[in-house]
């Protein structure tokens, strides 16, 4: 890193860095399974650093005083210096809605909730956030130390299989562990106002249009254009994009004889599991347990529902005419795997 800097913002600034660059390294590694809470807890370092440089060039101390005094905390003769939160309200100060703050405050709680848990079910979920935090974390030292501090000649554009389609409904049923943390993010981002959630400082998203070879052997193979930064006109063709993504709707009739109905269904599960009774006496595999397994595994919605039709086909489909539900060979194969292993049924049955 260049030279020119006092000694102490150059410490505190060659750390920001340092933390950044390993964040990016652990969260790119293909055999990491605790990818984005190591990510999270490289990069609050790396944002409290980057603060503490900034404060040290004005200078002004990031250390808490003690009670009633002018006079600096220590504790082992060493100073207390701020965390990241003291460190937004003494930089932001009254920018409350400011996107990149606003990503920022999101992950200091998230940070508390994972840092003794592994959680990957969440990674896909928070990858926008994740992103923008990188890309604020490079825009702040080019806005306060110039473009030859910022880290963005030393990192490449990653193209990997990632993130998953699996959402936060998911997450959950794969691991329980995550529900406070769902319910977290969920809350999180229902504060928030429309502008900071379109906004690309606080989650990045993006578009990735495969297209025809380009003539020209110098131009790059995927470039950048910050939405925030676009026209009006040209926000508009971006939004139509989304319209390009359709779900495959899927319609047949159930009395075809490739579909079962519930009964059906029932039948024949609780043949492939042995005749199994439960405590009572009853069928250990019946129509409430079978209603219990298709909100578990969401293979389709709730009867209320005002989109029937959306449904997991390669497990249920919607018969429109009939407006009943049937369910494909492949469920009835799906259930009587799922339900032999030991504990699954209660899981299940306890589901709500």
């Amino acid at each position: 890193m260049p030279r020119g800097l006092p000694r102490n913002v150059r410490l505190a600034l060659n750390k920001a860095r340092d933390s950044a660059l390993l964040a990016v390294e652990s969260y790119n590694k293909p055999a990491i399974k605790f990818r984005s809470g190591g990510y999270i807890v490289l990069m609050q370092i790396a944002w409290t650093a980057l603060f503490h440089a900034i404060f040290f060039r004005n200078k002004v101390k990031p250390f808490y005083r003690k009670k009633n005094s002018n006079r600096f905390q220590k504790i082992e003769r060493d100073y207390c210096y701020w965390e990241l939160n003291t460190c937004l309200k003494e930089y932001y100060k009254t920018e409350s809605t400011n996107p990149t703050r606003v990503n920022l405050e999101f992950f200091i709680p998230l940070r508390n909730k994972i840092e003794h848990k592994s959680l990957p079910e969440i990674d896909g979920d928070i990858f926008a956030e994740c992103q923008s935090n990188l890309l604020n974390f490079d825009a702040l030292i080019h806005k306060e130390f110039g473009e030859k501090y910022c880290l963005k000649e030393s990192l490449s554009f990653s193209l990997q299989l990632f993130p998953s389609s699996k959402n936060l409904v998911d997450a959950v049923k794969a691991n329980p562990d995550s529900k406070n943390i769902a319910e977290f993010i969920k809350k999180y981002r229902s504060s928030l106002s429309q502008d900071v959630l379109e906004s690309g400082q606080y989650a990045f998203k993006a578009f990735l249009v495969q297209v025809a070879n380009h003539n020209s052997r110098d131009t790059l193979p995927v470039q950048f254009f910050k939405y925030d930064e676009l026209s009006e006109d040209e926000k508009k063709n971006v939004r139509r994009f989304s319209t390009l993504i359709k779900e495959k709707i899927v319609e047949r009739n159930v009395s075809g004889k490739d579909l079962f109905l519930p009964s059906e269904v029932v039948k024949q599960v609780q043949e492939n599991l042995g005749n199994q009774k439960n405590g009572k006496g009853k069928d250990l595999f019946n129509l409430n347990v079978h209603l219990k397994c298709w909100k578990y595994y969401n293979v389709r919605p709730d009867s209320k529902s005002k989109t029937p039709n959306k449904t997991e086909p390669k497990f249920c489909i919607y018969d429109k005419k009939d407006k009943n539900y049937g369910y494909t060979k492949e469920w009835v194969d799906k259930l009587t795997e799922e339900l032999k292993k030991e504990g699954k049924i209660e899981d299940v049955c306890n589901y709500k």
